[in-house]
């Protein structure tokens, strides 16, 4: 099997595609929790510690010279970071709760055991007088 042959018999797999709108659909959705934590919940909490902006924190390591820019350590922008991730993941971990508690009340149906066949009730018949005579003998 040829190089071409195997990944497109790998890209067509329905657990790829899946995959991959799973990647489409997680970015998008990293984007909008994203603008919800920068521009909806950080704005209250900068607002509670007297008006500041965690974009803006900073602190300047190196002045800027006439041949180099100022060197400055972006705390705010990693706090900023750290906010979205643990929004992000509590939104992801409450929707796989909600999937998960769904799955549970799925109970799947109930599959009723076909009735033996007549060859089977026969050999069951069979091997049962077989098992008499040996316990016979």
């Amino acid at each position: 099997m040829s190089v071409i042959q195997e990944f497109k018999q790998f890209a067509m797999r329905g657990n790829v595609i899946d995959m991959a709108v799973g990647i489409i659909v997680g970015g998008a959705f990293g984007k909008i929790v994203s603008s919800f934590v920068a521009d909806v919940v950080t704005p209250p909490i900068g607002l509670l510690l007297g008006g500041v902006d965690f974009r803006g924190l900073a602190v300047t390591l190196k002045e800027a010279t006439a041949s180099s820019p100022t060197v400055t350590l972006n705390y705010g922008t990693f706090i900023q970071t750290v906010i979205d991730f643990t929004i992000i993941a509590f939104a992801i971990f409450m929707a796989i709760k909600a999937m998960n508690t769904l799955k549970r009340q799925e109970a799947p149906p109930a599959v009723e055991e076909p009735a033996p066949s007549r060859e089977e009730i026969l050999l069951t018949e069979i091997r049962d007088l077989l098992r008499q005579r040996e316990c016979g003998l």
